[in-house]
């Protein structure tokens, strides 16, 4: 295995301050779509939604997200990076409010579109501001903690959106998020230092120019094919996710909190030695491992039939350990893809090519799995798990050129 030299540098106070605002930041985009997944059942018989419906409410702000992506790529590295990320964030936060808002499924449809059109940049913001501020060394620990907002979404956010649905109605679920977001936006408003390095090194004038070379440079393509590809099994098993536990595993609604916060709590647990392993020892041997993991854990899971709470809670624990030992080396190594006069264009466009892939992959998902009634049990959804398995094995040839790649470059 790749072993460091060296000893990791310690973060600064400003960097943790960093590592803390953007993975609060990132608690909030990520909640704001994984909150669909456990208000799926709710949304689908209150909206008088079909499974088809509910892929497409799901994938309108992937393709949302990705239309924003590539649209702004080409002026991704022309402003100070704090400005963009304040100005997309409030535009999430406006769009997450429409979503509280709406009373049918149309109007839902609409604002998950504008939440989209927003939020779908500020992940590739964020990863920018992370590769400006932080050396390659330190990259894996910030991604363990930013990615850390994945399972305290589900240790909190979820579990608590699902209080606020269950108590107050789905829609208090949005406006807990638009609360919390607004609190965020205003400590990066007044504590983030402007992010303006890159802008020393543009050479390209023209923003569809700075866009068309960031676009055709192959090695960029391998991390744009790699990073789309990652994408695709969480936007297929997760929208469901709660339906198909609570229509085929005979969970109740009430214990859905439960699951979603033990299994975070997990996450959290393991995610932060995920990361400094991935800065360690050799990134593609730790994706490939949580790889394997993955396979089999979801096989068996999209194959359950009903079995007590105690082990659906372990079955999803040791799934999800395995969905994050891919995501935090993966997503480090693209980071070491693009210069720095492309990076912001290059995480815009990867972030919008992963939305695109997620979309895609929802609304597949939505046509094959099939509910006959509002109470059934869902039908086909051991062949997503096929599905999503097979992605994973192609994912992680191009995350391996990919490696390669990053390692070629040090040389």
């Amino acid at each position: 295995m790749e072993q460091q030299t060296t000893t990791p540098p310690p973060f600064t106070g400003y960097q943790k301050f960093v590592v803390a605002v953007l993975a609060l930041l990132q608690f909030t985009i990520i909640l704001d779509f994984m909150v669909l997944s456990p208000l799926g059942d709710i949304l689908m018989k209150s909206l008088n939604m079909s499974t088809s419906n509910f892929g497409l409410v799901v994938s309108s702000y992937a393709f949302s997200a990705g239309a924003s992506g590539i649209l702004a790529a080409g002026f991704a590295d022309k402003f100070d990076r704090k400005k963009l990320l304040l100005f997309f964030y409030a535009g999430f936060i406006l769009g997450t409010f429409f979503c509280a808002m709406a009373a049918n499924y149309h109007m839902l449809l609409l604002a998950r579109i504008v939440t989209g059109l927003f939020g779908g940049v500020i992940g590739a913001i964020s990863l920018a501001i992370i590769a400006d501020l932080f050396s390659v060394h330190q990259r894996g620990r910030v991604m363990g903690f930013v990615q850390m907002s994945f399972a305290a979404s589900q240790v909190l956010g979820i579990p608590i959106g699902l209080y606020f649905a269950n108590r107050w109605g789905w829609h208090s679920s949005f406006l807990m998020i638009v609360v919390l977001a607004a609190l965020i936006g205003l400590a990066i408003l007044v504590k983030l230092k402007p992010v303006t390095q890159h802008l020393a090194l543009q050479s390209d004038k023209n923003p569809l120019l700075h866009l068309w070379h960031t676009l055709s440079k192959k090695r960029y393509q391998t991390g744009f094919a790699a990073t789309a590809l990652m994408s695709v099994g969480g936007f297929m098993l997760m929208p469901f996710g709660s339906a198909f536990l609570i229509n085929n595993i005979r969970i109740h609604q009430d214990q859905l909190p439960l699951i979603f916060m033990l299994t975070g709590l997990s996450s959290i647990v393991i995610m932060p030695v995920i990361g400094k392993l991935s800065d360690r020892i050799d990134k593609f041997a730790l994706f490939a491992g949580g790889s394997v993991i993955a396979i089999v854990m979801i096989i068996f899971y999209t194959h359950l039939t009903p079995v007590p709470l105690w082990e659906i809670i372990v079955i999803n624990m040791v799934m999800f350990m395995g969905i994050m030992s891919r995501m935090i080396p993966a997503t480090t190594l693209t980071t070491s893809i693009p210069e720095l006069q492309d990076r912001g264009a290059f995480m815009s466009i990867n972030s919008s090519l992963q939305s695109m892939a997620g979309g895609i992959a929802a609304v597949c998902a939505g046509l094959i799995v099939y509910q006959p009634t509002k109470s059934s049990p869902l039908e086909h959804y051991d062949t997503l798990g096929f599905v999503v398995s097979a992605v994973v094995v192609v994912c992680a040839f191009f995350v391996y050129r990919v490696s390669r790649l990053v390692k070629n470059s040090k040389r």
